[in-house]
Order: structure tokens, then sequence, then C-alpha cells
């Protein structure tokens, strides 16, 4: 189980970024910013330097604002299990910049890219475009793709780990 953040920035017109991933895990699919924890980082941390790294957007910790947490299973390769904060932030500096990792874009609420995104995120990520809070576990099957299980779950609060899990 890796320990991983999420990131989804949204501007005054009511557009969310996404990224395309250019390569590793999850290449050519758009989704948030984010990756996996480091040695002595917070999850925040980690969400504003993974934003910084792949977007060239810089943010503060303090402005990221907690929408979920999940729990991703692959059926077949445990190795690629993660958990993750899913964040959304308002405020932030810099010029968007496409980077060797992703290419960024913006895109209206109502005209997400989702037959490009992992087929979990057109079940979770409308409920937290509705201003939802969200826990819960994906399970993928056997090709790491197709959506073997989803149960998604709204709550009131999130209560967030606030040291390094690693």
């Amino acid at each position: 189980m890796r320990p991983t953040t999420l990131c989804f920035l949204m501007n005054e017109r009511g557009q969310i970024l996404l990224g395309r991933k250019k390569r590793g895990f999850g290449v050519s699919k758009w989704n948030g910013f984010g990756g996996k924890l480091e040695p002595g980082e917070t999850f925040r941390q980690c969400a504003v330097r993974e934003l910084k790294e792949e977007s060239g957007i810089t943010a503060a910790p303090e402005k990221l604002h907690l929408a979920g947490f999940l729990d991703f299973k692959f059926s077949v390769h445990p190795e690629l299990d993660h958990i993750g904060y899913v964040y959304f932030l308002y405020t932030y500096s810099g010029n968007i910049t496409e980077t060797e990792e992703m290419e960024p874009q913006w895109f209206p609420k109502n005209a997400m890219p989702y037959q490009h995104m992992w087929q979990g995120d057109r079940t979770w990520i409308p409920l937290l475009l509705q201003g939802k809070k969200i826990t819960g576990t994906v399970i993928f099957a056997d090709d790491d793709e197709t959506v073997q299980s989803l149960d998604i779950t709204e709550v009131e609060t999130l209560k967030e780990i606030e040291k390094n899990i690693t």
C-alpha cells in the first residue's frame, strides 16, 4: 500500500485543470496532479510538491481543500495498491506549464474527458464536483483497468493523517 495524493485545481470560471499523463503508470489518461509521498513528507506537502513538479503551479499546503480519501486496489498486481487523499485547490500562483510527465488542460465541469480517464473516476469525481466529501474503495479487475467493484460513501467530514506514514 503506497500513500499518495491527488490534487485538482479549479479556476474562477469553474473549470478544472487536468493533466494527461505522458509516461509511466496511467499513461495517456487525464487525471489530477499527484503522486507518492517521499520520506518525511506529509500528504499536503506531497500534493504541493507533485503539483509543482507536474504543472509548474505553486501552492501553500494550508490552501488545499480536503475532498476525499480513496483506497485503490489492483486484484492481480497488489504492488500497485495505493491509498490517497484527494484535494481541491482554488488559490495558487505561477504559470501552468507542460512537463515531461503531464500535459495540462482546463475542462468545464460538464465536459470532463471521462472516456480518457480511469474508469472509476466517472463515479467519484462528479460527487466531488458537487461539493461532496467522499471515502471509498476502488477495486480493479485482472486487466488493471476495468473496475471490478466500487464502494463510495459520502461523508460529512474527513479526518486527515497529518504525519508521514511511509
